[in-house]
């Protein structure tokens, strides 16, 4: 039954610059509107250029002049430990606030920012696995690599899970001595302005970290900066490319995560009860607004109608509704100019001719919020748009194959590269699949998005890696002390 408590939230009048809440410099806003009902719940303040020129100066000055890049790793280690228990702290309240301003259910705004609390955690221990410096011999020559923090990071996250794509960003970089300037979207921000007590909180030095949501326009003022020396950023493909080009113009570092098409394949007569339920909430969890979302299913031709009828029946079974119902699965959209975007894909689909097997609109019995029906398309070709372009909503589609070869070349006949998995009985026919298919990361028998070991893109799907010690290293730059 849904709750009839009024959807409200708490709203910001400061921004999170340099470690103190400060005025903004206008008095401009961001209305937070609950995709649940379309209603406004929350404000916070919407940063200005000026806001932005404040934050970077702060952290330019704590990179140059302070003590965070000059205190050893494991003094960082021990605020970054402080960071973590407090964001913990702080997981029913973020999760919930992350429910009503996104429209996740309970289980997953709650997975999402204990992802985020396992980051820091993980970001706390870098220092002992991490070769600050190391010994370097060749002919005729001897000397040290040493890696220093590389500066001022400008970080950019998405709507879709804000705290933990954040944690997954700031926590290598501080950890590193890097200081940062933190941009939300201006969807979801209130758990951003949550995280940033939680940072206030665990008492960093002075102008390490700024957290200042903003629009478009701001954020691109932000990697533009000139006193930033890195970029960081989550999103859209069609959005890296615009961090991308402003990075060229200053040679600037910068690590992209970007969209994903991700293909599970079906690789034999393996049981789908062991493990299909799992791959449909891999391609429509959290309403498919996820970048390694499992979109693509190649199966094998005989096998297709099989494989069909039983994702239909467990889509059919999956309610769709208000996530602060206790029974719900899968709560709204983000944004009502999503559910256009999804609808619009869906009706793109039903042109191309392929068949449409369930779902396909709007939840008849809401008639307020941005929902959408959980959808299958069927008898897909490779080459239509709704298996090559990123719907981001809770669509797959299932594409035939009549050989390994031709799963694979399927799988990896697309722009984008993130995530995957091959499901097989035998477990090393997976595993040469799982070989061949080019994305940065694909499970075998099973679906996870692993964030504390390297997690990143081939092909548009990004530039670098972020997690693990792979994701740590790009915060460095590295310098060869030539020694007589």
């Amino acid at each position: 039954m849904t709750t009839a408590t009024p959807i409200q939230l708490k709203s910001y009048d400061k921004l999170f610059i340099g470690g103190s809440w400060v005025e903004p410099s206008s008095d401009a806003v961001i209305e937070v509107i609950s995709p649940i009902n379309g209603e406004v719940i929350a404000t916070v303040p919407e940063a200005r250029e000026a806001d932005m020129d404040r934050a970077v100066a702060a952290a330019r000055k704590a990179f140059d002049e302070g003590p965070w890049p000059r205190m050893t790793p494991a003094e960082r280690a021990e605020i970054l430990v402080r960071v973590g228990n407090e964001v913990k702290k702080r997981i029913p309240e973020m999760a919930e606030a992350f429910t009503l301003e996104l429209g996740a259910p309970a289980a997953v705004s709650t997975l999402f920012h204990q992802n985020a609390v396992d980051m820091w955690d993980d970001a706390a221990t870098f220092h002992e696995r991490f070769a600050f410096e190391e010994e370097r011999t060749w002919k005729g020559g001897h000397g040290k690599i040493v890696r220093e923090p590389i500066g001022v990071v400008a970080v950019v996250v998405p709507w879709n899970g804000p705290v933990a794509t954040g944690s997954l960003k700031i926590s290598p970089a501080l950890a590193a001595g890097c200081t940062v300037v933190l941009k939300p979207a201006p969807e979801g921000p209130v758990t951003m302005m949550m995280l940033a007590e939680a940072l206030d909180a665990a008492g960093l030095p002075e102008g390490v970290i700024s957290v200042v949501p903003a629009g478009r326009e701001v954020g691109d003022y932000l990697v533009s900066h000139p006193d930033v020396d890195k970029i960081s950023f989550t999103g859209s493909t069609a959005a890296g490319r615009v961090v991308m080009s402003r990075a060229a113009e200053r040679i600037k570092r910068v690590t992209l995560e970007l969209g994903g098409k991700s293909a599970a394949i079906i690789a034999d007569d393996i049981d789908l009860d062991t493990f299909l339920p799992g791959m449909v909430f891999g391609g429509i969890g959290h309403s498919g607004q996820v970048c390694a979302a499992l979109t693509r299913i190649i199966v094998p031709r005989e096998r297709q109608e099989e494989v069909v009828e039983a994702i239909k029946a467990v889509m059919e079974s999956v309610k769709v509704g208000d996530p602060r119902d206790e029974d719900t699965v899968l709560g709204p959209l983000a944004a009502e100019r999503q559910q256009t975007r999804v609808l619009d894909y869906i009706e793109i689909g039903k042109k191309e001719g392929a068949r449409l097997v369930t779902g396909g609109g709007k939840p008849a019995h809401l008639d307020r919020g941005w929902y959408v029906e959980p959808t299958l398309f069927a008898d897909v070709s490779n080459d239509m748009r709704i298996a090559q372009e990123e719907i981001f909503g809770p669509v797959l589609v299932v594409i035939p194959f009549d050989s390994i070869d031709e799963a694979v070349a399927i799988a990896n006949d697309s722009d984008y590269g993130l995530s995957g998995s091959v499901y097989a009985r035998d477990e090393e026919l997976a595993q040469s699949i799982a070989r061949r298919v080019r994305t940065g990361q694909i499970s075998v028998n099973g679906y996870a998005m692993c964030v504390v070991q390297p997690f990143g893109g081939y092909k548009q799907s990004g530039l670098g890696r972020e997690g693990g010690i792979e994701g740590f290293d790009a915060f460095f730059e590295t310098k060869l002390i030539q020694l007589p």
